[in-house]
């Protein structure tokens, strides 16, 4: 779910989602929070704190639009996520070569360094899956894979999903 730069800053944020987990029975660890990089920047030593409230809690955290914002890698080591999302700016027009390519591939490097997760947004072209498969990335999302679906459909996914998995 993602979660903006004002909800990210609310008080009792902590406590709302807690809250909202347990009214709704929705086990914590099912529940993964996107903060964009320029949201955990805004305030580094806070979003650390809330972050790691929230992991200590069971719910995940990943770092979404990485690359795009002024993030401190300092920050970033310290940052309870499980994964980091590559910002489709940097998948449009990656061929597996060139300045794109490079930097994706070294994002997905320290990624994997730091034993974080890999998500790769926008993947439109049989290419850029190809590509971003080989050198690791471990989730691919855009319309290659699949279009927006409603919420019931969403719902009924979901469902067939983890009577698969049980």
């Amino acid at each position: 779910m993602n979660l903006s730069i004002l909800q990210f800053e609310q008080a009792g944020l902590i406590d709302t989602v807690m809250a909202s987990l347990k009214r709704h029975q929705i086990p914590a660890e099912t529940l993964i929070w996107e903060v964009t990089e320029t949201t955990a920047m805004n305030n580094p030593d806070e979003s650390v704190r809330v972050l790691t409230a929230l992991t200590d809690a069971g719910v995940k955290a990943s770092i979404d639009d990485f690359g795009t914002g002024y993030s401190s890698l300092l920050y970033l080591k310290r940052l309870p996520a499980c994964e980091l999302k590559i910002d489709r700016a940097f998948v449009d027009e990656l061929s597996g070569e060139g300045n794109d390519a490079t930097i994706v591939s070294a994002i997905v490097a320290l990624a994997k360094t730091l034993d974080l997760k890999v998500v790769a947004e926008g993947v439109e072209t049989e290419t850029q899956q190809t590509f971003l498969t080989q050198i690791g990335c471990n989730t691919l999302q855009g319309y290659l894979l699949g279009r927006p679906v409603t919420a019931d459909v969403a719902t009924q996914l979901g469902r067939e999903a983890l009577a698969a998995s049980a």
